[in-house]
């Protein structure tokens, strides 16, 4: 008789997880092209700045009259020329390999270059990046970093492909408002849920809503809650007949309370264990 094999499941990636070299799924928070736009942008005039006064600074001591030798234009050009190169290539790439993927525009906007695979970012790879750097944010004065941004899902410029890195935000979210109480028509549905565990995704997704919902036009906060809601329906159940915006606001309430109770069992549970796992054995002297 012969037997059947089950299909092997896709492995389903989103553009905000990484796969590790073991399968795992890593939540990452990648950055979009603003933020890699403006770190790029403040990073290309701090090293522009630098080469300038530079070479203002050497081209006035190479004019000096105090000089025993006379300097040709040739001799010029090529001081210009290395000048160049050090700021522009040598210098983004011994930063990024010492500072392990972060430069002042990246540090500014709380943004890292790190491997597809999670890893911290080396020298190879800062290497790639500078000398494709130089051709794309100097050589076409931007463009090419600014399609290759655009048409690519996690922002990533042609240095990052060709070098396998990526930009993620490393900046901890700000403290989210006050969520408020359940509201009324969900209290009865709060207490049958079975709500499991959301992709980070999906969580932060519901929290960025709600934060933003209220300079939303209507039309927008129910396209955005609708799309948000759908996300949630592999993972909740019942789903509780009311509109998006109200599921949204109940369900994030739903959570908060479920894990503070889970937290504070454990706190409790711990308390309650405190005098045995800290007491010393009877008779057995307390030694400090």
């Amino acid at each position: 008789m012969a037997t059947q094999t089950r299909p092997r499941e896709r492995l389903s990636v989103t553009d905000e997880q990484l796969v590790v070299g073991e399968g795992v799924h890593l939540d990452v928070r990648p950055a979009g092209f603003a933020l890699r736009a403006a770190s790029s942008a403040l990073d290309a005039l701090v090293y522009m700045a630098g080469y300038i006064g530079l070479l203002i600074l050497t081209m006035t001591i190479l004019s000096s009259d105090d000089l025993p030798v006379a300097i040709d234009e040739a001799l010029l050009s090529a001081i210009a020329i290395a000048l160049l190169v050090a700021c522009l290539v040598v210098a983004p790439c011994v930063v990024e390999t010492l500072t392990r993927g972060r430069s002042v525009g990246r540090f500014a906007t709380g943004l890292r270059i790190v491997r597809d695979d999670g890893g911290a970012s080396g020298f190879r790879q800062a290497l790639i990046r500078a000398l494709l750097g130089f051709i794309e944010l100097y050589g076409s004065a931007g463009g090419i970093a600014i399609i290759t941004g655009l048409v690519n899902s996690r922002a990533k410029r042609l240095g990052d492909i060709l070098a396998g890195t990526t930009c993620q935000r490393e900046r901890a979210p700000k403290l989210r408002r006050h969520l408020g109480p359940m509201p009324p028509q969900l209290i009865g549905w709060a207490s049958i849920a079975d709500a499991g565990r959301l992709p980070d995704r999906t969580s932060r997704r519901i929290l960025d809503y709600l934060d933003q919902s209220a300079q939303l036009t209507p039309a927008h906060r129910d396209r955005a809650a609708g799309e948000i809601a759908r996300e949630t329906l592999p993972h909740v159940h019942p789903i509780p007949d009311v509109d998006a915006d109200t599921y949204l606001r109940g369900l994030a309430v739903l959570r908060r309370d479920r894990e503070l109770a889970a937290l504070t069992a454990i706190a409790r549970r711990e308390d309650a264990l405190a005098p045995t796992l800290n007491g010393m054995p009877h008779s057995f002297p307390d030694r400090g």
